[in-house]
């Protein structure tokens, strides 16, 4: 089956179901919800935090863990998702790039264990972030 993308180097076929379906669910979720107010949003100069508690029910925050309410999912989709998020605006990239990499992951790999059931639920639901914890 053929991706509704232009795919100039031909790896489409290189990905799993799986990490295709990752994909083609934020690519739906960036037109249909982000998109629409990109230049709203840009005019104000704002990121639209209202957008992350969809972005962490959708399993963006915590996407590699397995543990702690994360997704589980594997470093190709994780880049095909950012790659998307990417299209909508570097700033979800970035929140959700920083969320993953340097919050969550240093907790889970370098935390004891009471600070990774404190934080880690927390930040993979989206009711905390980096600024706010």
């Amino acid at each position: 089956m053929n991706s509704p993308h232009t795919d100039y180097y031909f790896c489409e076929e290189l990905f799993s179901d799986d990490e295709k379906q990752s994909r083609d669910e934020v690519r739906a979720w960036v037109d249909r919800r982000y998109l629409p107010g990109a230049a709203d949003y840009f005019e104000q100069g704002i990121f639209p935090v209202e957008l992350v508690p969809e972005m962490a029910q959708m399993g963006l925050l915590g996407f590699k863990l397995k543990e702690y309410g994360g997704r589980g999912k594997n470093n190709v989709a994780f880049g095909l998702v950012c790659q998307e998020l990417e299209r909508g605006d570097s700033g979800l990239r970035s929140f959700v790039s920083v969320i993953n990499s340097l919050v969550i992951y240093p907790i889970y790999s370098f935390g004891d264990e009471a600070q990774k059931e404190r934080w880690l639920p927390e930040l993979i639901s989206g009711k905390k972030s980096a600024a706010s914890a």
